[in-house]
């Protein structure tokens, strides 16, 4: 499938409208999850945590399948929110550990899709350049970058802070965007928030 710019906004997603971004790190063991409020150039904290499937039985994957998307689903009817950043997954030399990470993202985009909410993706690369400024940004470096964004008291957990960074990536790529769909401007210039995903 190639891969296609993120220009078709909902009318209720324009510059200076509020909008509320639920950011998704997936993984079979720990999925991270951030809620986050865009408004012009201001980020607010709303949420975050992490899904668990250790009370599960590991050898079940369809049980811990389960718990990601009734749990992702309880996370969405309780904060509401209007979009989601869910990051893409690449093979890496585990076969079988991108596998089971592709099912995890798999039951996170079912939950997102049957609550009719827009999916954006974004890649590991994206987000760290969004939030930390380079694309080889160390886990505690985003983490530390997420904290001072967001202003928040205290470093959020790793999964956590990657989720809020997916999700402050989308409000900058929104905001972008929403600008050089003004009168007079081009959209030539949003080449940098492409979606990466790939057949």
């Amino acid at each position: 499938m190639p891969s296609k710019p993120l220009v078709a906004w909902p009318s209720w997603h324009r510059l200076g409208e509020r909008m509320r971004v639920l950011g998704i790190d997936p993984g079979l063991r720990c999925t991270g999850f951030g809620l986050i409020e865009h408004h012009g150039t201001q980020l607010r904290y709303l949420a975050s945590g992490t899904i668990s499937t250790a009370n599960a039985p590991q050898t079940d994957l369809p049980a811990r399948i389960g718990v990601l998307f009734d749990s992702l689903g309880q996370v969405i009817a309780q904060y509401q929110p209007d979009v989601a950043a869910l990051e893409i997954v690449f093979v890496n030399v585990n076969p079988q550990a991108t596998l089971k990470l592709g099912q995890a993202r798999g039951a996170c985009l079912c939950a997102l899709t049957q609550a009719k909410l827009p999916v954006h993706e974004y890649t590991a690369l994206q987000m760290k350049q969004a939030v930390a400024g380079h694309g080889k940004a160390a886990k505690a470096q985003v983490q530390e970058m997420v904290k001072r964004l967001l202003q928040l008291p205290g470093l959020p957990g790793p999964d956590a802070a990657d989720a809020l960074g997916l999700a402050i990536t989308h409000a900058h790529a929104h905001r972008s965007l929403s600008l050089m769909q003004q009168p007079g401007q081009s959209l030539r210039s949003g080449a940098a928030y492409r979606q990466g995903r790939a057949a």
